[in-house]
């Protein structure tokens, strides 16, 4: 369900939950409610829950506390910057938080034409199982697959097999929920997962492609512990960690990051309540312009290498340019 108050203050103060164990738990699950809301729903023991008009879910013994807007933020993303936009979603939400035990009312669709995409982690935990699946590594991404994710996630097949494993299998794990307006649609990313899976990029009988139903919060090495716990939850023992992991450009000049690029693989590696969770943490792929390919980057030619960014790559598809050759 939503997080009561005590759910949420471990959440924020310790990245964890601790009344059963250590779990991790890097980001709030909240209910955000306005005033006339809470208002109204005063003494309720439950309410239901609607989207477009369609009754969806139940909240039993519903708990209401303040939404420290401010705080959260601070704690959870270390700025509170209307520039950044989820948090000034947060900022625009209601000046209350729900809490309480939630009843789901039939199946989630969305009948946007990837609704068979669309996994629990029981059914994944159970699609590894079919498949014989002895390791299990998952790869987060937000954005197309460019011959340098290729290349982590091929490479990282090839170290488990090195280590014993007979059956690996890659869970290619795109987030679904909401993006920034300057990221790739859902639908458009999908397709273009599924064709690199059908050229052979990737091999199709060892890959499982699932959409991740989160947001992107673009909250850096706090939000990427929430990845890793996540795919864990679906049978994953192994996780993909690059460079700038749920990271963005700061809203204010000068041109900078907001995390530093590599404290997500570094958090990851000393988190707690991942223990079933083996980091895999990679070299930075770069663009060779000499072998005009894909390669890791290697300091000792430097000259030779483009880094080419997510946002750089958006930015060549809004304006019609064409990536260099082997890039994608």
């Amino acid at each position: 369900g939503f997080m009561r108050e005590r759910e949420f203050l471990q959440c924020q103060h310790f990245n964890c939950l601790l009344d059963h164990g250590v779990t991790n738990q890097s980001v709030p699950v909240v209910l955000p409610v306005h005033t006339q809301d809470k208002e109204r729903l005063a003494g309720c023991k439950e309410f239901t829950l609607s989207y477009n008009g369609v009754a969806r879910a139940i909240i039993r013994d519903p708990e209401f506390y303040e939404h420290r807007k401010e705080e959260r933020c601070a704690r959870q993303f270390g700025m509170f910057n209307d520039g950044h936009p989820y948090i000034k979603m947060i900022s625009e939400s209601g000046d209350w938080l729900v809490g309480g035990e939630v009843e789901v009312l039939g199946r989630i669709k969305w009948n946007d034409g990837l609704d068979h995409y669309r996994f629990t982690p029981t059914e994944l935990r159970a699609k590894f199982k079919e498949m014989h699946a002895d390791a299990v590594f998952a790869f987060q991404l937000r954005n197309p697959v460019h011959n340098g994710h290729a290349l982590l996630m091929n490479d990282c097949k090839r170290q488990l097999v090195e280590r014993g494993y007979m059956k690996p299998v890659l869970l290619l794990h795109p987030l679904g929920g909401w993006t920034k307006d300057d990221d790739v649609p859902l639908g458009v990313r999908m397709e273009q997962h599924k064709a690199i899976m059908d050229e052979g990029v990737l091999d199709p009988e060892s890959t499982v492609l699932a959409i991740f139903p989160s947001p992107m919060m673009y909250a850096g090495p706090t939000e990427v512990q929430w990845h890793a716990k996540a795919r864990m939850s679906t049978g994953a023992n192994f996780y993909i960690v690059g460079r700038d992991p749920a990271g963005m450009p700061h809203p204010d000049p000068p041109k900078r990051d907001i995390y530093q690029p590599t404290h997500g693989g570094k958090v990851l590696g000393m988190a707690p309540g991942l223990t079933q969770l083996e980091i895999i943490p990679f070299k930075v792929a770069a663009y060779d312009m000499k072998a005009k390919a894909m390669a890791f980057f290697d300091p000792h030619r430097r000259e030779d290498f483009d880094f080419i960014s997510g946002t750089r790559m958006r930015g060549l598809a809004r304006s019609g340019e064409m990536p260099p050759d082997g890039f994608m």
